[in-house]
């Protein structure tokens, strides 16, 4: 009884629009159960995590109310950076304060055609099912663990500053952006980190040097110095925001599903962007093995991951290994049940 009223509550207290995108994506589901690869009890088990999820919210509100203290709020894009700073944050005894929200997908892979709205959020689910193994059924998570940060954020109380935390790749330069437009009608003073720059700054030597490719290659001591010194850094102005804000309406309008980060900038490329850079490595690869037999594709995927100064994930290099299988260009052996299970070698 106790849930039954937690649930009315939590509907009662939901925006219109937050309860049409619920209702949207249950009807979505119903119609998926005609498709072969959704069965009833997926439905069921989706289901089930709707109701879970309005009752966290219940719960996260209610907290909410009474975080009278919470002092700053963090945003971070992957869950190693969020686990990272929150380590820092208990080190720094101020963890009971400053709050971490992070969003866990790779935004430098799959459309962002308008995520801001309902039908860029469903556009870009159906191509990561469609196009990302779910090794882990993450994907069957994704849309309520992204409304889930997405509702935290549009709830942070307009007298909390802000923190966001980035670096120099397509991922987390297309998320500070889409955020900074999800906070567009809130007054709340906002400071951007830049780790890539900060940490170049505080730890890179003469005799040492380290470029950081993403936020969750730095480790919890040195996020610590790098939030520490960051406190003297002037919150964005209203042009600033005003500026990444039509940055990502920009990019919102482009329908490519590739970005890279280039001279500064988030660059949208076609989605076949990286095949000749695998093709080559795989020349490369099978030249030094002088050999024609199959290589693990888990190797030439791990091998053009560690060269690419990009940050994009393996599971998008996967994805278009199997593009290139499926073309012909590679021949392949095994089951492609997942990349540690096949190997691979030009055709």
């Amino acid at each position: 009884m106790m849930e039954i009223d937690q649930l009315k509550k939590a509907i009662e207290e939901l925006p219109e629009g937050e309860v049409k995108s619920l209702l949207f994506h249950i009807l979505l589901r119903v119609n998926h159960i005609e498709e072969k690869e959704y069965s009833e009890t997926e439905f069921v088990d989706d289901v089930k995590r709707v109701y879970k999820t309005l009752l966290d919210i219940t719960k996260e509100r209610s907290e909410s109310k009474q975080a009278d203290t919470c002092q700053m709020i963090h945003i971070l894009f992957g869950g190693s950076p969020a686990g990272s700073l929150k380590v820092a944050l208990k080190e720094m005894g101020v963890f009971e304060k400053e709050k971490v929200y992070s969003f866990w997908n790779i935004f430098s892979v799959g459309p962002i055609w308008q995520l801001h709205e309902e039908i860029g959020i469903g556009a870009r689910f159906t191509w990561m099912k469609e196009s990302l193994k779910d090794k882990h059924e993450e994907l069957r998570e994704y849309l309520q663990r992204f409304h889930q940060t997405v509702h935290q954020i549009l709830s942070i109380p307009k007298d909390v500053p802000i923190t966001l935390w980035t670096a120099e790749n397509a991922h987390e330069q297309t998320g500070l952006r889409f955020v900074l437009h999800l906070l567009k009608d809130k007054p709340n003073e906002i400071k951007v980190i830049n780790t890539s720059l900060a940490y170049a700054e505080h730890f890179n030597r003469a005799d040492i040097k380290y470029t950081v490719l993403h936020s969750g290659e730095i480790p919890p001591e040195k996020l610590q110095t790098i939030y520490e010194h960051s406190k003297q850094k002037h919150s964005l102005s209203n042009l600033e925001r005003e500026q990444y804000e039509q940055e990502w309406l920009h990019l919102s309008d482009n329908r490519e599903s590739l970005r890279i980060w280039r001279n500064g900038r988030i660059q949208s490329v076609c989605i076949d962007y990286y095949d000749q850079y695998i093709i080559n490595l795989a020349k490369k690869l099978q030249r030094e093995r002088e050999s024609e037999e199959f290589m693990k594709s888990a190797r030439l995927i791990g091998e053009a991951l560690g060269h690419l100064d990009q940050y994009i994930g393996d599971e998008f290099l996967e994805y278009r290994v199997r593009k290139l299988i499926e073309n012909g260009v590679f021949e392949m052996e095994g089951n492609l049940k997942a990349m540690r299970y096949y190997g691979v070698k030009l055709s």
